[in-house]
């Protein structure tokens, strides 16, 4: 129906009344449901990077404090050891879903939900009726502009989480926001207490930072507080991720021994900067970043600890944020001494036409195709190749699936795992 209906009308029209069909929806299923999310207490974490891992630690932290806590995200959902893969191409799944994982959830008498937030789920009112008491922020870049239109109503919709909180008036109305982002003035704005981080600004500050290949330690300091944390997720992001669950920690009242140990305690989040080891003499990492910040941000923490070439092979999806394509390029072609360039949910556009795209960027940073600059179309013999450039003390990163377990092309969805393929890729290496 929805489809029939998008057809159907010009798309300014659709995308004008499409939330209030979601809306409609919302209401009609919450209350033929008995309104499930009442009685619940919700943590939202929203922002365009950092989310999921952020989500997982604050599930983490709570469930080792002896807290029962539920976690959704765009990569899994359960009840504290019990996390079953979410299988729905996106962040916030369809209200029915939702409400369906709502009822489980409250049936086994949790006392947090952790709920990561996409732009999309709030401004089409997927998340309608959920009991938001914390609001946390991540940050805000080039991200979904094709669906939102400009960046002012994708940081608007961002920021509905954190009026949501506010108007939750048995809620907490607290908000955990980045202080380093440019925008966080406007999420400080909506909400009616607030808790800043970062490690330049902000209340909660990451001090005497020690990275390292396989996560971080530093204190965190705020008042006469200091918090000892170990992260053992790799890239100077997490820093700040961990610090906004060490927000979260401190607003719902765990103690230092909780908040260290909880954070400490998560080791590893499918497809986020997830290395792979198949005996090979070089370094492989599967992760998600597939926008322009985030490829920096991974560049910029991988390149130090790699001792002979960094490869890096990525795509871009089709009917998405078209400017981003170009920038991405670049971005690797000046990072990366190989660029391979793949498929990425191209759907129902020209797959040669997003690589070339691509390439344009990476060729302006100085690559060169067939020489340092490889376009294959097909994902699997994409990896197939990236796996045979390699030789010891090389790295190769695997940007943009990550976690999902299906790719969409012209003629529909198809089963994907990124991991598994890239374990068969070494596997059949070692063999030859």
């Amino acid at each position: 129906m929805k489809q029939f209906v998008k057809k159907l009308l010009p798309n300014g029209l659709y995308k004008t009344i499409e939330p209030y069909g979601h809306l409609l929806e919302a209401v009609f299923l919450h209350a033929i449901n008995g309104f499930p999310a009442r009685g619940l207490k919700v943590i939202g974490v929203t922002g365009t990077n950092g989310k999921t891992s952020t989500s997982f630690m604050i599930h983490r932290m709570l469930t080792d404090a002896g807290i029962n806590t539920g976690l959704m995200t765009t990569v899994a959902y359960g009840i504290n050891d019990d996390i079953r893969p979410q299988t729905f191409h996106m962040t916030n799944v369809p209200v029915r879903e939702l409400i369906r994982q709502l009822k489980w959830m409250k049936g086994q008498g949790v006392d947090w939900i952790v709920l990561e937030s996409a732009s999309h789920g709030l401004a089409q009112n997927r998340l309608w009726s959920v009991p938001f008491s914390v609001a946390v922020f991540t940050n805000l870049t080039h991200e979904h502009l094709d669906y939102h239109g400009t960046f002012e109503r994708y940081r608007d919709a961002k920021r509905r989480l954190f009026k949501m909180t506010n108007a939750n008036t048995g809620g907490l109305k607290t908000g955990i926001i980045n202080a380093e982002d440019p925008n966080a003035d406007y999420f400080i704005s909506d909400v009616a207490n607030v808790v800043t981080y970062g490690v330049k600004a902000g209340d909660l500050r990451a001090r005497n930072i020690k990275l390292a290949s396989n996560g971080s330690r530093y204190q965190a300091t705020i008042g006469s507080d200091t918090y000892y944390i170990d992260c053992r997720l790799p890239g100077s992001f997490n820093v700040f991720n961990s610090l906004a669950a060490v927000g979260v920690g401190r607003t719902l009242g765990l103690t230092k021994a909780q908040i260290e140990k909880g954070i400490a305690a998560l080791v590893h989040v499918e497809g986020r900067m997830d290395p792979i080891d198949e005996g090979q003499d070089f370094n492989v990492i599967v992760d998600f970043a597939h926008t322009p910040d985030s490829f920096e941000k991974v560049f910029k923490d991988v390149k130090p600890h790699v001792k002979g070439k960094l490869i890096v092979l990525f795509g871009s999806p089709g009917r998405r944020d078209e400017a981003k394509r170009a920038i991405q390029g670049r971005l690797a072609g000046e990072y990366a001494d190989e660029v391979i360039i793949t498929e990425d949910d191209h759907r129902d556009i020209d797959g040669d036409e997003i690589m070339n795209m691509i390439a344009g960027g990476a060729e302006q940073a100085g690559k060169t195709r067939k020489k340092d600059l490889f376009l294959i179309l097909d994902r699997t013999e994409a990896i197939e190749f990236a796996v045979s450039r390699a030789s010891k003390g090389d790295m190769i990163l695997f940007l943009g699936k990550g976690h999902e377990k299906s790719i969409q092309r012209a003629d529909g969805e198809h089963p994907w795992d990124e991991v598994a393929t890239v374990r068969a890729a070494l596997r059949s290496r070692k063999q030859q």
